[in-house]
């Protein structure tokens, strides 16, 4: 089965915009590992906009209680404040992920023109510590050799582009969805993990669990969104079901 790691950014928005502590992450935690979620991401950016430093430190704390088979996924650009809270708190995975002046969100893989020297060091440093290593990177053959060279454990396929075309229909989805196969295929011949995330949702999904070699899918803005609605102990086994 493919692993849903929940993304819980959304709810610390949503606390952030009021301020104080409510919705709590640590309830939304709560109900997600209830409802038989087995893995949490969160991403920490420089600015907390979403989650702050000191929900890495509930949720990892939290986790550990809940026994070695929740995995913690700590997304986050190699700042060195960053590299600091992973080694803090060593999570199961750390996900590198660019970060853009003024983006809303992650807009796109790293780049060809990557420090290869600093990244390499970082994914050693990461490993040092026991984290398996994350690269997300855009659905390229190149992107993909570029993360075997770079020394990362799994590669995070960013699919924002193909849940655009999947709104477009179906044909333009399965069209996006054979460049995310190639891709994937040519991660897993190089010994490299295979992830997913961004802008999955309950739809694309039932296409995109297709993916040969998918390890795991981050989903965070369109269940916590359904979850507004319905509830997210509701939402949290929707998605397990749709990946069973």
């Amino acid at each position: 089965m493919v692993q849903l790691s929940v993304n819980l950014n959304k709810v610390a928005t949503l606390r952030n915009a009021r301020g104080g502590s409510v919705p709590s992450v640590l309830d939304a935690l709560e109900v997600c590992l209830e409802a038989g979620v087995r893995g949490i991401t969160l991403h920490w950016r420089a600015d907390e906009r979403h989650i702050r430093r000191r929900d890495v430190y509930d949720v990892a704390e939290r986790l550990r209680a809940a026994g070695p088979d929740v995995e913690l996924n700590l997304e986050g650009d190699p700042r060195e404040e960053w590299l600091a809270l992973v080694n803090d708190v060593q999570p199961h995975q750390a996900t590198l992920v660019p970060v853009r002046p003024g983006e809303i969100t992650s807009e796109a893989g790293w780049g060809a023109d990557t420090d290869a020297t600093v990244m390499r060091a970082t994914i050693r440093g990461l490993q040092g510590h026991g984290c398996r290593v994350s690269l997300f990177i855009d659905p390229t053959l190149d992107a993909v050799r570029w993360a075997k060279r770079m020394g990362g454990d799994r590669v995070e396929l960013y699919t924002e582009p193909y849940a655009r075309a999947f709104a477009r229909g179906q044909a333009e989805a399965r069209a996006s969805f054979e460049r995310y196969v190639a891709a994937a295929t040519a991660a897993h011949a190089q010994g490299l993990g295979v992830n997913a995330g961004h802008d999955l949702d309950l739809d694309n999904l039932v296409l995109f669990r297709e993916l040969p070699h998918l390890d795991e899918v981050s989903i965070g803005h369109a269940l916590i969104s359904r979850a507004l609605f319905v509830g997210l102990d509701r939402v949290a086994r929707e998605y397990l079901a749709v990946l069973r």
